[in-house]
């Protein structure tokens, strides 16, 4: 099952944004992150939860997307999420975030997968712009942006030939190589027999 979850859980970047998502499933999913376990237990992390088109529309601008889809801006209008979760790191609580972050990212987004929604973890971010946009103290340091929606498009995993770029096809179906099990699991061969 958790496999499963795992598999479905890709970067979606296309989505139904008629398809609402409401304060109650963001809140349910942030609850997941807060359960989650955190360095030190020192639970330094803050969210912004976004469900409205207007703060939707505000928070939009500031993120970049697909890297390696040159040609393509990011979402039309129509297929753009839903709904978002920032994730904060409160200073005055710790100056290092990294682990808890991607813990409760990856928490986050398996949840939403569970519910029936699809995500994208950005990290490429206008920080000052989303700061200004929506009013963000400067104690809280902007982490990660979760954009969150009904996947509107099929990501598919193939095996990496060498080349770990993502890509669409004609059709639009998005396509993320893996890396096998031989290339990433060091001295194998030398514990098989």
């Amino acid at each position: 099952m958790l496999k499963e979850l795992i598999v479905k859980n890709r970067s979606y970047r296309r989505f139904y944004q008629q398809e609402r998502i409401d304060y109650r499933t963001l809140k349910e999913l942030v609850d997941l992150a807060r359960l989650s376990p955190s360095s030190a237990n020192l639970q330094p992390l803050k969210y912004i939860l976004s469900w409205k088109e207007e703060r939707n529309a505000l928070i939009f601008p500031c993120l970049k997307w697909a890297g390696y889809l040159k040609d393509w801006d990011g979402p039309e209008e129509g297929e753009r999420p839903a709904g978002y979760i920032i994730i904060l790191g409160d200073r005055e609580i710790s100056q290092s975030f990294a682990y808890d972050c991607g813990i409760c990212a990856q928490t986050i987004l398996l949840g939403a997968v569970e519910k029936g929604w699809g995500g994208c973890i950005i990290g490429s971010i206008e920080r000052d712009a989303l700061r200004r946009a929506l009013d963000i103290p400067s104690r809280y340091e902007i982490l990660l942006v979760l954009a969150l929606g009904k996947p509107k498009e099929e990501v598919r995993l193939v095996e990496s030939k060498g080349e770990i770029r993502y890509w669409r096809d004609e059709k639009g179906v998005h396509y993320v190589p893996k890396r096998g099990l031989e290339e990433i699991i060091l001295n194998i061969s030398q514990f098989i027999s």
